[in-house]
């Protein structure tokens, strides 16, 4: 069973706890620049695999070394706790090595 989109005040709770993320309405987002392309699909590959695990997946995309990474719940209509998860996961990945 998927979750239920979040309330706006659950939503203000779990993006206290988020770094460097933008709060977009529904969304999430996050923009990371990184050395170059290698390392920038590096960190996509580890954060597909994480996002694999939960079955939530992210809308991104790259550009040699940036990577915009947008986060939502679409058959919720918005942000879920899959969305704060998945936002964790990307950050301890960025805090341990990237």
């Amino acid at each position: 069973m998927r979750p239920k989109a979040y309330t706006p005040e659950e939503i203000k709770t779990e993006f206290l706890n988020l770094k460097d993320w933008a709060l977009n309405g529904k969304t999430i987002s996050k923009e990371i620049t990184f050395k170059n392309f290698v390392q920038a699909f590096g960190f996509m590959t580890q954060v597909a695999l994480e996002a694999e695990k939960l079955d939530h997946h992210p809308d991104w995309k790259n550009g040699y070394n940036k990577v915009s990474i947008t986060l939502s719940t679409h058959d919720a209509g918005g942000l879920t706790e899959l969305d704060f998860k998945l936002a964790k996961k990307i950050d301890k990945i960025l805090a341990n090595g990237f």
